[in-house]
């Protein structure tokens, strides 16, 4: 079954951006970044290098969910990038369907740390990953995630992904 959406998850800084649009070049699939569904009061927040709650995220991860929604009524497959850090984020975007697969982008702190403090014109400083991995709970235990090391180059990562994506049978 071709999943509805493909979410690439991570903390700030993971390549969550570069390997949803690689991806999605790839499988000929639209990519949307889910800084775009933050409330500008989230970016604001972000920006002045406060974390996010849980109540300023409910709201950004309930618009990526009905985003998923569209796709899956559409049949228009979409990547979206979105950090969906703890399970129960994760519950939301998967709305009790099946038909999501998540791509866990997974690297040493040190390596994301370093890349987030080169980013440039981002909202998201670097001081906030910290709180980010904090945050994170390990899908270990979900079985439509795919981890993937982000340490290789992105064409890298992007042909594991594919790979493991065609081992589960998810796309041809």
């Amino acid at each position: 079954m071709t999943p509805a959406a493909l979410v690439v998850m991570g903390v700030s800084g993971c390549g969550k951006s570069t390997i949803g649009r690689l991806v999605g070049d790839h499988l000929g699939w639209v990519f949307e970044d889910g800084d775009a569904f933050h409330p500008p009061a989230n970016v604001a927040k972000m920006s002045a290098g406060m974390p996010l709650t849980d109540d300023d995220r409910w709201p950004w991860l309930r618009a990526i969910a009905a985003r998923i929604a569209v796709a899956r009524s559409t049949g228009a497959p979409v990547i979206i990038g979105c950090s969906a850090l703890r399970r129960v984020y994760r519950d939301v975007l998967r709305d009790g369907h099946a038909d999501i697969r998540f791509l866990h982008l997974t690297g040493a702190p040190a390596l994301i740390m370093a890349r987030q403090a080169a980013r440039v014109g981002h909202f998201m400083p670097a001081s906030l990953i910290a709180s980010q991995f904090a945050t994170l709970e390990l899908p270990d235990a979900e079985p439509d995630v795919i981890d993937l090391d982000v340490d290789p180059e992105p064409a890298a990562v992007v042909a594991s992904a594919i790979a493991a994506l065609r081992r589960r049978g998810d796309i041809a």
